[in-house]
């Protein structure tokens, strides 16, 4: 990969800080919440989408910017924006966009794409279930087919923002006399739908941020299916891989490596930055190699998508890496704080609105969440290196 940048990629380098300068003042402050997004934050994407950095290769006639898939420029983007420590863009959800765009019919394509990553349509992932954690496709929630109509009965748990959310993307058992894997459908549908009942989940961060979901004879028109019916597996699939990549977004992890090193310079013993003692050093520099593998990765992935090329292995290290490598990061700047460190909710003295606590332990949750390390680990070795499955005990 030729990283050299030339004169059309340092003047468009040139046009995003102008950018950066003149309208930094309108990018919303302290942290992202989880609710919908407010006035301001939807403006400043709509600002965002306008002139390209956000949205930008999804096509204009479903909303978004229209340009041609541009390494360097992504990459400038978003190094610029992380030197500015200004929150970037979005493509909306960053798991269903994709899909629709993949494999949606024309008619969500134009329903679905631009209210989405404009903010005006948010959506949570019908996915787990309590009896069916690691083994998704065990899933017992079911659809059945009445007239023009699904109708859903089961229960979800795990479901990230559906106390807020406006649309679910759901996997139901529609076929139950298949395989497992094959008698699964991907059903969207509005969250106001009589029969859907939500139940926030506290977690340790102090927040409802999952959910269970229930749902009683919930009819939902056939139409609203994305993909074949029975084939939602290979949507899941599709959702889970763009999924597991942002949970390990190489943007996200510079961004927040530089945050750090801010930390590390104006925390101070004795006088003395932190950053200039060893300890601490060494223990930033061990980071920064570890997130520069993962920016360098991450170029290897786009290269190869942009070339209509499966990844391969660098595709699936990405979510075990990115989660453990945040929290890693997170518990570093905890310990730099010290007696700090240990402050939440609205104490006048938090450093970056208490940013550093909260990912500390939500962060835990993601090394779990979509799919565990351990599960992770297993995949990579089956599907990644060709390596044999576990051998299975035999009952006694």
């Amino acid at each position: 990969m030729d990283l050299a940048y030339n004169e059309e990629y340092e003047a468009f380098r040139a046009e995003v800080q102008q950018f950066l300068k003149e309208n930094k003042s309108k990018a919303p402050k302290g942290r992202a919440g989880w609710g919908n997004p407010d006035e301001e934050s939807k403006a400043w994407q709509q600002l965002l989408i306008k002139h390209g950095y956000a949205a930008r290769t999804i096509p204009k006639e479903y909303g978004g910017y229209g340009a041609e898939p541009d390494i360097l420029k992504n990459h400038i983007i978003a190094e610029e924006f992380a030197n500015a420590k200004v929150r970037p863009g979005h493509s909306g959800d960053a798991r269903l966009v994709p899909v629709v765009l993949e494999l949606g019919t024309e008619e969500q394509k134009h329903a679905l794409v631009g209210p989405t990553i404009r903010g005006e349509m948010t959506w949570c992932q019908g996915y787990s279930e309590p009896g069916s954690g690691s083994d998704l496709a065990s899933l017992s929630t079911k659809a059945v087919l009445e007239g023009d109509e699904w109708v859903i009965n089961g229960q979800k748990i795990w479901t990230s923002g559906a106390q807020y959310a406006d649309m679910c993307f759901c996997l139901v058992r529609t076929e139950p006399d298949a395989p497992k894997h094959k008698g699964i459908s991907y059903l969207i549908f509005t969250m106001d739908t009589p029969g859907i009942e939500v139940r926030p989940l506290v977690t340790m961060t102090g927040e409802a941020i999952f959910n269970e979901t229930f749902f009683t004879d919930v009819r939902v028109p056939k139409e609203q299916i994305i993909g074949k019916r029975g084939e939602g597996w290979f949507v899941a699939n599709a959702t889970l891989k763009h999924e597991r990549g942002s949970l390990g977004d190489p943007n996200q992890l510079e961004a927040r490596f530089r945050a750090l090193v801010s930390i590390l310079k104006n925390e101070k013993i004795d006088g003395k930055p932190l950053i200039e003692m060893p300890l601490y050093r060494d223990q930033l520099v061990r980071l920064q190699a570890r997130m520069l593998s993962m920016k360098y990765n991450g170029m290897r992935i786009l290269t190869a998508s942009n070339n209509n090329k499966e990844p391969g292995l660098p595709r699936w290290i990405v979510k075990l890496v990115g989660c453990e490598l945040n929290h890693q990061m997170a518990a570093l700047a905890i310990d730099a704080m010290g007696e700090l460190g240990v402050l939440y909710d609205e104490s006048p003295y938090l450093r970056d609105y208490g940013m550093w606590q909260r990912n500390y332990m939500l962060d835990l949750g993601l090394i779990i969440g979509g799919g565990t390390a351990q599960i992770q680990k297993n995949m990579i070795g089956e599907r990644a290196l060709g390596l044999p499955k576990e051998p299975k005990l035999k009952a006694s």
